[in-house]
Formats: C-alpha cells, sequence, structure tokens
C-alpha cells in the first residue's frame, strides 16, 4: 500500500454547523476527520499533519508559502509517496497554484475540499478525499505537477478555477478542460498539464494589488495603489486586454513610478493580446510596458507576481517569468 501524508488546513471539508450561531466553523482535525471516513484507511497507509483550520478567505499569502515549506519538507522523506491536502473552497485555486510553482518533486501531491459540511447528509468530503487517495495509488499521477480533485473531475493547479459559488461541480479548467476523472475508484488520465514551472523564490511579496477595470473607469484606484507603497499591481482588464482611456492614465501612472503591472481578461476564459491600437487598447499598454499574461486568471497571476517579486524586481526578468 502507498504511504500517504494529508495535510489539514481547514476549510469547509472540517466544519461542522455550529449549535448556537446556524453557522458553519472549522471544529475537526485531521484524525477526527478520518474517523468519518473510514473506508479511506484500507485504501493506503494514511499518515495525518494539522496545519491549521482556516477557513478559506482566512488564507494568506504568508501562510500558503508557509505550506509551502512544509510541503517541501514532507516531499523529502521517503516514507511517504504522495501527499493530499485538504483546504477552503474559497482560495483553494491560489494556495494549489502557489504550491505548484514553488514544489518541485515527482511525487503526487493532491490538493482537495468540500462544499458541503460535516453536518449535511450530502457532503462530499469522503468522495473527494477518497478519490484523492485513488489519484496518488495510480502510477500516471507522477510527475503531474500539483492536482486539484473535487467531485470526481482532475485539474492542473495551473488551470483550474472556482466556477459556483455553492455547486459541488464548481471547479472546472475553462481554456483546456480536466486532465481526467476518477470513476468509481478507476483514474483516468486523458491529457497532461499544458505546463509545468517552478520559480525558485523563497519569499513573497503580499503587497500586490488586483483592480479589475468596468465602464467608464478613471485613474483613482491606480494612483492610490501607487500612493499607498504597491510594489505590484494585476489589471483584470475587458476582452482581450483593454482598460477605458482614463484607467489608461492611472496605470501609466504606476508605471511611471516603476511599478509592475500585470495584465489578465475579466473574462472568465482566454489569454490577454496587444490587438487593437485605439487610446486604452492593448497596444498603448503594452507601449508602457505592461506584462501579458498567458492564461492566468487576476487571482492566479497576482500569486504569481507575489512570487516574481520575491525573486527579482528587475522588469526584464518580471517579463521574462511571466513568457512576455
Amino acid at each position: 500500500m502507498k504511504k500517504i501524508m494529508i495535510v489539514f488546513t481547514g476549510g469547509t471539508f472540517s466544519m461542522k454547523i455550529d449549535d448556537k450561531t446556524g453557522g458553519a466553523v472549522p471544529c475537526l482535525e485531521g484524525d477526527d476527520l478520518l474517523k468519518l471516513i473510514p473506508e479511506a484507511r484500507g485504501l493506503a497507509e494514511l499518515s495525518t499533519y494539522d496545519f491549521g483550520m482556516y477557513p478559506g478567505p482566512h488564507m494568506t499569502p504568508e501562510l500558503m508559502l508557509e505550506l509551502s515549506i512544509k510541503i517541501n519538507e514532507l516531499k523529502k522523506d521517503d516514507n511517504i509517496d504522495g501527499i493530499i491536502i485538504t483546504h477552503g473552497t474559497d482560495t483553494l485555486e491560489e494556495t494549489a497554484y502557489l504550491l505548484d510553482l514553488t514544489v518541485e518533486t515527482e511525487k503526487p501531491i493532491v490538493i482537495l475540499g468540500a462544499m458541503k459540511t460535516s453536518s449535511e447528509p450530502d457532503w462530499d468530503g469522503p468522495r473527494n478525499l477518497i478519490d484523492g487517495i485513488h489519484i496518488i495509488n495510480n502510477p500516471n499521477s507522477i510527475g503531474m505537477g500539483v492536482l486539484v480533485c473535487l467531485n470526481g473531475e482532475i485539474n492542473a493547479a495551473s488551470e483550474v478555477t472556482k466556477t459556483h459559488t455553492e455547486n459541488i461541480e464548481t471547479f472546472h479548467s475553462l481554456d483546456f478542460g480536466a486532465l481526467g476523472i476518477v470513476d468509481r475508484g478507476r483514474v483516468i488520465f486523458n491529457r497532461a498539464p499544458r505546463s509545468l514551472e517552478i520559480l525558485k523564490s523563497k519569499k513573497i511579496n503580499p503587497n500586490v494589488d488586483l483592480i479589475k477595470a468596468y465602464a467608464g473607469m478613471d485613474d483613482k484606484f491606480f494612483r492610490y495603489a501607487v500612493d499607498t507603497g504597491a510594489e505590484g499591481i494585476v489589471v483584470e482588464a475587458m476582452g482581450v486586454g483593454n482598460v477605458p482611456p482614463k484607467a489608461f492614465n492611472g496605470i501609466k501612472y504606476a508605471r511611471d513610478n516603476n511599478i509592475p503591472v500585470v495584465l489578465v481578461s475579466r473574462c472568465p476564459a482566454g489569454e490577454t493580446l496587444d490587438v487593437y491600437g485605439y487610446p486604452g487598447a492593448g497596444k498603448w499598454l503594452h507601449q508602457e510596458g505592461v506584462i501579458f499574461t498567458d492564461y492566468l486568471n487576476g487571482q492566479k497571476a497576482r500569486i504569481k507576481l507575489m512570487l516574481a517579486l520575491g525573486q527579482t524586481k528587475d522588469q526584464e526578468e518580471l517579463k521574462q517569468i511571466f513568457h512576455d
């Protein structure tokens, strides 16, 4: 049997309904959760590590990096064949992507969560955990980077996003589709991740703002970000990578102050390109040194820029990191 370490970080997976408030709160540690899923111990030799009981919105970039450091320690243990991480779904894709960028190993790593609590009859935590064990037991999972698995769908950490507020079918890769599925214990891979990359950054710069473009937007949010000390800005632009003319003035203000600006689209799928030439469009942004991204959403681009700034502040090096 494979030896699997399960790292519990909290999230809905660890929650029950609180009798006093009627709301879901984290309250179960790893061993408590495994007692509720006894069939899991028959599939692998399981060990547990309690990283914390954090709701998804309580995870910070600093905690994500701390988790990465722990996973990098665990991967060196010859008695561990693979690692499962439970996590709150609200920030799961950000933590998964940070781990994908900072943990270099052939050992399979699966991050999963739950959309329902253990107090609910349709708790999806057990199925997701068991599917994660099946993935690690499958030899085709080796060298695939960090994988995300909920509701039987296997996705790459670099590609997946949360698409629905409460549906258990919430995590999808909108640009390229799932890597595979888990069907009654059978793991089926249809493709490999589109790309795998590692950033050799040992620290993270959390001082990166994420600003979404909207019709009629002006420059105030960009000026505020710069004037209050932001060291990087990610812009969720319109369409293929365009902003209103007054918003462009704010981006230019950031660039004039040598603040790196990374461009993504507010559309749920697609990349950014310098196609258009009118004021505020992609060609204007490109001329200002704005960094265009390759199929990243805003939250993932922010994770990458925070790690990149922990490695270098050189503008050309940052562009190379983002494959500009």
